[in-house]
């Protein structure tokens, strides 16, 4: 498994493994992608770079991972609660990785949007994280 993928395997794990987020979003509300009809809220895994990021001693990779927050809840409120759950759990979180590990994890942005023509927002999280 790459450390990327662990990255994911670990953060799935860790955010649908929570009690207060499951309540919100549900048992299945966080997915890998969005479809046609989705069941709003969830949390959708974005684009996710990786870098080489090595020296000469160690080996090492640089990820840049969106997760999107999607609710159709009335205003902004819900979207903007689920990311500070998703923010509580992962900024600085220490994440075992199967064949990698975490240095750090970090939350670098955050932006929320509503979706044009309907009552949906969408609040976009750029994490960076480093692997080694």
């Amino acid at each position: 498994m790459t450390a990327a993928n662990a990255l994911l395997v670990a953060i799935h794990q860790r955010l649908s493994g929570n009690a207060a987020l499951t309540a919100i979003i549900g048992a299945d509300g966080v997915r890998d992608r969005l479809s046609p009809r989705p069941k709003l809220p969830c949390i959708v895994f974005g684009e996710l770079e990786a870098w080489d990021y090595s020296t000469s001693t160690e080996s090492g990779e640089e990820h840049f991972l969106t997760l999107e927050v999607w609710s159709d809840g009335e205003g902004r409120r819900e979207a903007q609660q689920i990311a500070g759950l998703v923010h509580d759990l992962l900024h600085d979180a220490a994440l075992g990785l199967d064949g990698a590990v975490l240095v750090s994890l970090l939350r670098m942005s955050m932006r929320t949007r509503r979706e044009p023509k309907t009552k949906i927002y969408l609040t976009e999280m750029r994490f960076r994280a480093v692997t080694e």
